[in-house]
C-alpha cells in the first residue's frame, strides 16, 4: 500500500523474467538428457508449488519483499522445463509436411492458458488474492500428475512409425516416400513391419545418438538468425501482455475490468495468427519468409492502432485482434515449427537428440526480449504512449531485418525450384 507499489511489482515481473530467460538456456540441456514425461512432471508439480508457495504468503501475512522474489525466481527457473519439453514430444510425433498447420493449432493453448489464467486468478483477485495464486497451482500440479500417466514420448513406445524429416535434398518424408524408410539398422517398410515387430526389437541403449552440445546447437543453420528474430517479436509480444491493459485504461478510458477484457482479444488474434501463420509457411515451404512479412505488416498495424484504435468499441476490438495475429503470429511459429524444424535439421543426420536444446536456445533467447520489454516501456511510459509503440514498431523491424539472410535463401530456393521445373517441361 506504499507510493512505491508500481516498482515493487516491477521488481517481482523481472525477477520471473530474467530467471526465466537464464534457466531455459540450462533447461534444454537436461531435457535431452532425461526422459521429458518425468521432467514435464517433475517441473510442473514444482511451478505449482512455488506459484502456490507465492499466494500462501497472504494467508500467512508475510510483507517481506524478499520471499516473494526468491518464490518467483524460483518459479521462473522450474518453468523452463516446460517449453523445451513439449515443442520437442509433439516433434517427435509430427513430420515436417503438416507441422506448421498441426502446431499452429495446437500452440493456441498458450493464448487459452493466459485467457483462463486472466479468468481463474481474477475470480478473487479482490477477496482473498492468494487463491489467485493457489488455485492455479493446484492446477498445474494435478495436470502434471495426469501427464506423468498419460504423456508418450516417442511414437515408437506404442507402435507407432516415426515421422521422417526432410533430407537435405527435400525428399524424404513419410508423406512422401512411405516405402523409404531408414532407421538404425537400414531400409525398413512401414507397411511391411507390423506393431509386434517393434515391440520385439527395442532399441539397443548403444544405438541410441548422443545429445547435441549447446554450442553444436549453435552451429546449426538458422538457429542464431531466428532466436535474435525471437528476442525483438518476444519483447513486442509480451509488452502487450503487461501493458496493454494499463495503456486501454489511460487512453481509451474503460474501466479496469473492460481493459482487461478487451486485452484477451490480442490473445484471440495470437491464436488466429499462429494458425494462419503455420499454414502459409506449410503451403510455402518459407518458415522466415512468412515470419518476415507479417512483421512488415505489422509495423505500420501498431502505429494505426496507437492512433485510432481507441476510436470506438468496433474500432477497437478489430485493430486489437488484427496486431494480435500479426505480433504473435511469427512468434509462435518461430517457438513452435521452427524450433522443431531446426531441432531436426538435415545437417544432424537423423540425430533427434536436439529438439529440446535448439527449442530451448531460442526461446530462451527470446525470453530475453520478454523481460526487456516490459522493462523499456516502464521506463518510456511517462515520455508518452506514442514513444512506448515507435519502441515497439523499432523492435518489430529490427525481428524482421534479422531474418533477412534466411529469407534471400529460401527466396534462391523458389526461383531455383522453378527454373528447375521449366526446364523439365521443355
Amino acid at each position: 500500500d506504499g507510493d512505491n507499489y508500481k516498482e515493487l511489482f516491477g521488481a517481482l515481473d523481472n525477477a520471473f523474467l530474467v530467471a526465466y530467460a537464464i534457466g531455459m538456456f540450462i533447461s534444454g540441456i537436461f531435457g535431452e538428457r532425461l526422459p521429458l514425461r518425468y521432467y514435464l512432471t517433475g517441473g510442473m508439480v514444482l511451478s505449482g508449488l512455488f506459484t502456490a508457495l507465492f499466494g500462501l504468503g497472504y494467508f500467512w501475512d508475510i510483507h517481506v519483499l524478499w520471499y516473494f522474489i526468491i518464490v518467483q525466481v524460483c518459479n521462473g527457473l522450474v518453468q523452463t522445463t516446460g517449453w523445451p519439453a513439449v515443442v520437442a514430444c509433439v516433434g517427435n510425433w509430427f513430420g515436417k509436411g503438416k507441422r506448421g498447420l498441426i502446431m499452429g493449432i495446437w500452440n493456441s493453448h498458450t493464448s487459452v492458458g493466459n485467457i483462463l489464467g486472466s479468468l481463474i486468478a481474477g475470480a478473487w483477485v479482490s477477496s482473498a488474492w492468494g487463491l489467485s495464486f493457489v488455485v492455479p497451482g493446484i492446477i498445474i500440479a494435478a495436470v502434471g500428475i495426469v501427464c506423468f500417466f498419460f504423456l508418450v514420448e516417442y511414437p515408437e513406445d506404442v507402435g507407432c512409425s516415426p515421422p521422417l524429416h526432410h533430407d537435405a535434398g527435400g525428399v524424404t518424408s513419410n508423406e512422401k516416400d512411405p516405402e523409404a524408410v531408414t532407421s538404425n539398422e537400414g531400409p525398413l517398410s512401414i507397411s511391411g513391419q507390423s506393431s509386434t515387430d517393434r515391440s520385439d526389437s527395442p532399441k539397443e541403449p548403444v544405438e541410441e545418438p548422443e545429445a547435441i552440445s549447446f554450442l553444436g546447437a549453435l552451429r546449426i543453420p538458422g538457429v542464431v538468425e531466428f532466436s535474435l528474430c525471437l528476442l525483438f517479436a518476444k519483447l513486442v509480444s509480451y509488452t502487450f501482455l503487461y501493458w496493454l491493459p494499463l495503456y486501454i485504461v489511460n487512453v481509451a478510458h474503460f474501466s479496469a475490468k473492460e481493459a482487461g477484457d478487451l486485452s484477451t482479444l490480442f490473445d484471440v488474434g495470437g491464436i488466429l495468427g499462429g494458425i494462419f501463420a503455420g499454414l502459409i509457411s506449410d503451403y510455402t515451404g518459407g518458415r522466415a519468409t512468412t515470419c518476415c512479412v507479417m512483421l512488415v505488416i505489422a509495423a505500420p498495424m501498431l502505429f494505426l492502432y496507437n492512433h485510432i484504435g481507441q476510436n470506438g468499441i468496433g474500432t477497437s476490438i478489430a485493430m486489437l485482434i488484427v496486431c494480435g495475429a500479426l505480433v504473435n503470429g511469427p512468434y509462435a511459429l518461430i517457438t513452435t515449427a521452427v524450433s522443431a524444424d531446426l531441432g531436426t535439421h538435415e545437417s544432424l543426420k537423423g540425430n533427434a537428440k536436439a529438439l529440446s536444446t535448439v527449442t530451448a536456445i531460442i526461446d530462451g533467447t527470446g525470453s530475453v526480449g520478454a523481460a526487456l520489454g516490459p522493462l523499456l516501456a516502464g521506463l518510456i511510459s511517462p515520455t508518452g504512449w506514442n514513444n512506448v509503440f515507435y519502441m515497439l514498431i523499432a523492435a518489430d523491424v529490427l525481428a524482421c531485418l534479422l531474418l533477412a539472410r534466411v529469407v534471400v535463401k529460401e527466396v534462391r530456393g523458389w526461383c531455383g525450384c522453378i527454373a528447375r521445373k521449366r526446364g523439365y517441361v521443355r
